[in-house]
């Protein structure tokens, strides 16, 4: 079996923590957890024929008191980084999160997931802004860890993209 480092990073309270509990237990809970530091599960998944072995590194949200550590980073096969849809803010953190984890670690593979799709009504981040960031290069899924859509998919696309890289 083929083990991978997976970070997740991003905003505090974008649902990094809530994607990882839908992907590996299928639960969602409405009750906030802080990530304190990094918290780590694992899932073991079947991708194209092969068995891979993640270790999910949920990592601290960034806030104006916390930053995420880079260290956590090193030894990532690939990243996730999370915005939440219904805060423009958290996007611009997950895109200058990437450019730090690039300067840090290189390019990995990586994805982009715009949570709280399941809420897209209330969006303050636009189809337009989505579709520039597509088009320059990122790929992402709108994800929601509440009702688990795209969740199982996101995670099955990064570990193709670390196979392939």
């Amino acid at each position: 079996m083929i083990r991978k480092k997976v970070a997740m990073v991003g905003a505090f309270a974008v649902g990094k923590t809530s994607l990882v509990q839908r992907f590996v237990s299928g639960i969602f809970s409405d009750r906030y957890l802080t990530t304190v530091g990094v918290r780590i599960d694992k899932k073991d998944l079947e991708v194209d024929g092969r068995l891979l072995s993640l270790i999910l590194w949920d990592l601290q949200g960034e806030d104006e008191l916390h930053t995420v550590r880079m260290t956590h980073l090193r030894g990532s096969a690939g990243l996730l980084f999370v915005a939440d849809g219904t805060r423009a803010s958290t996007l611009d953190t997950a895109l200058r999160l990437a450019a730090e984890a690039v300067a840090q670690c290189g390019v990995l593979p990586s994805l982009l997931l715009i949570n709280k799709c399941d809420v897209r009504d209330r969006w303050e981040v636009t189809d337009a802004r989505l579709d520039e960031l597509r088009a320059g290069g990122w790929q992402l899924l709108e994800t929601s860890a509440q009702s688990g859509l795209q969740v199982e998919a996101a995670f099955a696309a990064l570990g193709r993209a670390m196979l392939r890289g």
